[in-house]
C-alpha cells in the first residue's frame, strides 16, 4: 500500500518552498518589521540628503542674485527664488523695461477696469508673466504678514470696506513699481554688518534685544545675519545698542 503523507505535512512542505522562493525579506515579515524599518532607515538618509542639496543650492542662487542686485535681494520680502525670477523676467523682457507701466503689465499688475453699473473697480489683469505675478503674490503675503508699515496699510484699507482680493491687487501695484526701481536703477544697501558685533560687545542677548523691541529672536537674528532687510529696525536696533 502506498505511503501517503500527512496533510499538515504537504502544507509545510509547501510553505517551506514558498518561504525559499519569496527570498530572506519576505520570510522575515513573521519575525518582525525589520524591512520596514530598513526602509525609513534609507527614506530618512534620502530626506537628509535632500535637504542639504536644497540648503547648498538655495545658498548658491542667494550669491548669485546678490551679486547681480544687491538692493533686489535686500528688499522686504524678496527672497533667493523670488529675486531670481524677477531678474529671470527681467532678464528675458528687457523691451518692458522702459517704464514702471509697462513692468507692471508685464507682470500683470497692471490694474484694469471692471466696472459694471455703478460699481467703480478694477481688477488685475490676467496676462503677463505668471511666474513673475506669482512672486509679486509671494512678497505681499511675506510682508502683510511680517510689515508693520503693510499691515497697517491692510488694516486702514479694510476699514474703509476693501476686500482681502483688492487690498492684495494695490499692493501687487506698489510692489512691482519698488521692483521696477530695483531692477532698473542702483539702490544703495545700508550695511548692517555691525549690529551682531555691537551686540555682543554689549553683553546682551538675542532675546533681550528681541523682547524690547517686541519682536522674534528670530527676526533679529536674521537682520544681523543680512538674511532679511528692514531699515527702520536696523536704524532703532543700532541706535539702542550703542545707547545700551
Amino acid at each position: 500500500m502506498p505511503h501517503r503523507e500527512h496533510p499538515s505535512q504537504v502544507r509545510a512542505a509547501q510553505g517551506d518552498g514558498a518561504h525559499r522562493r519569496l527570498g530572506p525579506a519576505a520570510a522575515s515579515r513573521g519575525r518582525g518589521p525589520l524591512p520596514v524599518l530598513a526602509a525609513l532607515k534609507i527614506l530618512a538618509r534620502r530626506v537628509k540628503e535632500l535637504t542639504a542639496e536644497h540648503t547648498a543650492l538655495t545658498n548658491a542662487l542667494d550669491s548669485d542674485v546678490t551679486v547681480h542686485n544687491p538692493g533686489l535681494r535686500a528688499t522686504y520680502g524678496v527672497g533667493p527664488d523670488t529675486a531670481a525670477q524677477l531678474l529671470i523676467t527681467a532678464g528675458v523682457n528687457p523691451e518692458r523695461m522702459r517704464t514702471e507701466a509697462s513692468f507692471a503689465a508685464l507682470c500683470g499688475a497692471a490694474p484694469v477696469p471692471a466696472s459694471s453699473g455703478k460699481t467703480n473697480r478694477h481688477r488685475l489683469s490676467r496676462g503677463g508673466d505668471r511666474a513673475a505675478i506669482a512672486a509679486l503674490y509671494r512678497i505681499a503675503l511675506v510682508r502683510m504678514a511680517g510689515d508693520s508699515r503693510t499691515r497697517e496699510y491692510v488694516a486702514r484699507q479694510t476699514a474703509v470696506g476693501r476686500t482681502k482680493k483688492e487690498i492684495i491687487r494695490l499692493l501687487k501695484q506698489a510692489i512691482a513699481r519698488g521692483m521696477f526701481r530695483c531692477l532698473t536703477t542702483t539702490v544703495a544697501v545700508p550695511a548692517i554688518a555691525d549690529l551682531r558685533p555691537l551686540r555682543q560687545s554689549k553683553n546682551i542677548t538675542l532675546t533681550t534685544a528681541a523682547r524690547h523691541f517686541g519682536v522674534w529672536p528670530a527676526t533679529v537674528s536674521a537682520l544681523e545675519r543680512e538674511m532679511r532687510r528692514d531699515d527702520d529696525l536696523a536704524h532703532a536696533y543700532r541706535d539702542w545698542l550703542r545707547t545700551a
